[in-house]
């Protein structure tokens, strides 16, 4: 019995996907909920499982294609799920030429450095090949490159006459790869644009001591970590202190619809995660009602998932306020983009000892820059700068958030 391929709802607003890599080729035997194909959307990349065993009869839909949702992108036939038996006196094709199987994009790279699947260690799915393992492997097993003879110009060749001219040889190293940008990429890219040509977008710059965290964080780490099975980090008493300035300057938690401005009494906090297929930004849920353990517990799994490309496109969706950290990649300062439709987001920063003035004395500190970007349309000047100074003292002075004062 043929069983259809689907695309399934991946989000609310979300009509179409993009075919990526499939996992299986046609005739290979499937297990059910084996991942058969990525799909990426606008938000988030899915894997998408059989939903039967049996054999990949047909793909309907190439690495690259767009598709619907509803739309069938691949022909299953039910069976077992189990591989075929070998003819007597047959050769079983071993093992390694399945795993072997190249993604499309790592084909076009082994035909440009004349490699096969098979020279290649996959380390994707069932052992699959990637374009990274193919640039690994050539940066491990360079081209040996021919001596070239040096031939005297006035050589006689064998037909007595004298030698052509070297030609010149052609320099390496200049050669272009062309590589179709995602459907996560593209809209990326596209948001970002939009951001900066639809909104009056300013950034004001501010500096935290975080010499009070670093203390709470050495006195109650072993005893937080035991109680919740997590670190306690930053980005806890970050969030926690947005939270208490977003309470205090409301118009950085808004929007403006058409010609509306809307206020959202909830606080969904989106937290920028840097995966190899670009920026998300899971939204932290009523961030307001959670707690120091929960919000750490929160964010390990968001990076954990968004990394191994398993965040649900619905957990990327609204939002009300965005915090990035830059400082994880050594970035000291830098002015972060606001997320639409958001009207804020917060740039944090690498910390440095630096030497600053306290009480007239000249000492040294644990620093961090921070950045608020905001939208002038709905917030004012004064609102930010007092908006992040609030955030500052929140950090600076960690009791005054947990006594919400």
């Amino acid at each position: 019995m043929a069983i259809e391929l689907k695309v399934p709802a991946v989000g609310e607003s979300i009509t179409e996907v993009e075919i990526g890599d499939w996992l299986k080729a046609e005739g290979a035997t499937v297990a059910k909920d084996e991942n058969l194909v990525v799909i990426e959307t606008e938000k988030a990349t899915v894997e998408l499982p059989a939903p039967a065993a049996g054999q990949l009869t047909k793909i309907l839909k190439p690495a690259g294609a767009t598709a619907k949702v509803g739309e069938t992108i691949a022909l299953l036939a039910a069976g077992q799920g189990e591989v075929a038996s070998v003819p007597p006196g047959a050769t079983p094709e071993p093992a390694a030429a399945t795993r072997a199987r190249p993604t499309p994009l790592a084909e076009k790279v082994l035909a440009e450095h004349g490699l096969r699947a098979d020279e290649v260690a996959g380390t994707g799915p069932g052992g699959r090949v990637s374009k990274a393992d193919v640039l690994r492997h050539v940066q491990e097993h360079p081209p040996k490159e021919a001596v070239p003879v040096a031939v005297p110009a006035d050589a006689p060749t064998a037909s007595g006459g004298l030698a052509a001219p070297a030609a010149t040889s052609p320099s390496f190293g200049r050669e272009q790869q062309v590589v179709r940008m995602s459907l996560l990429r593209r809209t990326i890219a596209r948001r970002l644009v939009e951001a900066q040509h639809t909104a009056a977008l300013l950034t004001t710059f501010n500096e935290v001591d975080l010499s009070s965290i670093l203390a709470l964080r050495q006195q109650y780490q072993e005893s937080f970590q035991k109680r919740y099975g997590v670190k306690l980090g930053f980005m806890s008493f970050f969030v926690k202190a947005v939270i208490d300035g977003l309470k205090q300057f409301p118009g950085l938690n808004a929007i403006i619809r058409d010609s509306d401005i809307v206020y959202h009494n909830y606080h969904d906090i989106g937290l920028a995660v840097s995966t190899d297929r670009g920026l998300v930004v899971p939204v932290l849920r009523d961030a307001d009602r959670l707690s120091f353990a929960e919000i750490e517990r929160a964010i390990m799994e968001f990076a954990q998932r968004a990394r191994d490309g398993k965040i649900r496109p619905e957990e990327l969706e609204g939002g009300t306020f965005t915090i990035t950290n830059g400082g994880v990649f050594g970035s000291l300062l830098s002015t972060p983009l606001v997320n639409p439709p958001q009207s804020g987001i917060l740039g944090m920063h690498a910390i440095q000892e630096r030497p600053v003035a306290v009480n007239g004395q000249v000492v040294v500190r644990p620093m961090m820059y921070v950045a608020l970007t905001y939208d002038h349309r709905i917030v004012d000047g004064k609102e930010a700068v007092l908006f992040l100074r609030r955030v500052k003292d929140g950090v600076e002075n960690p009791a005054r958030l947990l006594l919400e004062v």
